[in-house]
């Protein structure tokens, strides 16, 4: 063992355990049954069994354990946002695409080519950039992941622009925050403006955040630990005491969350923020003050009628592989196509073949160059895909490297389409684009709305 480390040697890690014992001490306290010294007993923690403790001290150390249930925020309601509550309708046994016959999947890609007839296959390029970003991007000291995380951000910020999202009086809900970069970068771009705050959730603890770079600014910033599923964006305090309309952001966020996200805004909040729910005011005796201003009602009654609570949705899109049927915001498009859950289960999984469809064939000598990449993108999100299912038609011959490749990208397409109808029956203007190159990031495509204007 290391000077001043414990002597335990971990036999699963095949080294020796790092902790600091207590001065004059072997072992460290998780592994001081090793010494002898005493008859105390340690167990398995009941809330984690990761994790060992005295016997005699188990009561004291179950009210302070990392892993004990925590009170619920306010802004906690279970499966708020989850969507679909009629299990019956998910397929209980779902089969592998490597176990599924020629010919069924022959009738899987012919069903997907049907009911893609008449989608813009080909999406606009929208890669632009934001004046905010450009200092960073000419930094010489910034790595190659950096600079393309960079590119991606300024793009992210220029399409905002184009949308005229970037203004006063606004609060910015980045979901999937991680270390909060996209809400620093929109910080910066509107540094001289005010009455703003972000909102930045997260269900992870995060390492190594930018909060800390906000402090000395007038923007707030405010962490929310919670999953998007259990999110009530109107009981969090400062909306509820702000009430600024909501601008939803997210890069990368992966599968379902997307969805999840989306519901989070569009149904959740906006329905109950957009005075429809709300009892009508009593009527008030008429005084001179009420005569004497006789449009002062009618402008509020106006102003109210003009407040959007959602003023608009960024978000750049990614693992489609990881969505799922319950909380799919698409359910009806796909059911007005002719297709269902089962169909839903394959189509999501096989668009892992756009990113990694080539997997299986590349030589062994170029898989580090790949990797490296892979490794460079894991800050938001991880592609994990089965090499099984990735591989395994292209070993039977019946699919060729780009074949799968363009099965992939038109089952993304698919996912993505049920999400920009779904958005478009709720009054969105919503579009897709590509915001960013393949050679920068193999998830290049950005879904945008804002509410279609009031005639």
């Amino acid at each position: 063992p290391l000077p001043g480390r414990c002597a335990y040697f971990v036999e699963r890690k095949k080294r020796f355990c790092k902790m600091i014992p207590a001065p004059g001490k072997r072992f460290c306290g998780e592994h001081g049954q090793q010494e002898k010294e005493n008859d105390r007993k340690r167990i398995p923690c009941p809330l984690d069994p990761k994790h060992t403790v005295y016997e005699d001290q188990l009561q004291k150390h179950l009210k302070k354990c990392n892993s004990r249930e925590k009170p619920k925020p306010v802004y906690f309601v279970q499966d708020i946002n989850a969507g679909l509550k009629d299990v019956a309708e998910i397929p209980e046994k779902k089969v592998t695409i490597s176990s599924l016959s020629k010919e069924d999947l022959e009738n899987l890609i012919i069903k997907l080519k049907k009911a893609s007839n008449g989608l813009e296959l080909d999406l606009k390029e929208q890669i632009l950039s934001h004046q905010a970003l450009q200092e960073s991007l000419n930094d010489p000291k910034n790595g190659e992941s950096a600079f393309k995380h960079l590119k991606q951000q300024a793009s992210i910020l220029g399409n905002m622009e184009k949308l005229h999202l970037l203004g006063p009086g606004r609060c910015f809900v980045e979901f999937g925050a991680g270390r909060g970069k996209l809400s620093h970068w929109v910080d910066v771009a509107l540094q001289d403006i005010e009455n703003i705050q972000f909102l930045l959730v997260e269900r992870a603890t995060t390492r190594f955040k930018v909060d800390g770079k906000h402090k000395k600014r007038d923007s707030i910033f405010e962490r929310l630990q919670v999953d998007i599923q259990h999110l009530c964006l109107n009981k969090v305090p400062i909306l509820k005491k702000k009430k600024l309309p909501v601008v939803g952001i997210g890069k990368h966020l992966c599968g379902a969350a997307t969805d999840l996200a989306l519901r989070c805004l569009v149904e959740s909040y906006a329905t109950c923020c957009d005075g429809k729910n709300e009892e009508p005011a009593p009527k008030r005796p008429k005084n001179d003050e009420t005569e004497l201003a006789p449009n002062s009602s009618t402008d509020n009654e106006r102003n109210k009628d003009d407040f959007k609570p959602v003023a608009g949705i960024v978000i750049a899109l990614c693992c489609h592989h990881k969505c799922d049927w319950t909380h799919y915001v698409g359910r009806e498009f796909f059911k007005s196509v002719g297709l269902g859950p089962v169909e839903f289960h394959y189509f999501q999984r096989m668009s892992s073949w756009a990113t990694c469809g080539m997997q299986e064939t590349i030589p062994k000598a170029s898989t580090n160059e790949e990797s490296e990449d892979h490794t460079n993108n894991t800050e938001e999100h991880d592609q994990t895909h089965s090499k099984t299912e990735s591989g395994s038609v292209t070993l039977q011959g019946l699919l060729t490297v780009e074949e799968r490749k363009e099965i992939g990208a038109l089952c993304k397409l698919l996912i993505d389409h049920g999400r920009i109808e779904y958005l478009q029956h709720r009054g969105y203007k919503a579009a897709l684009q590509y915001y960013t190159e393949s050679a920068v990031s193999l998830e290049n495509v950005l879904l945008t709305a804002v509410p279609e204007p009031t005639t």
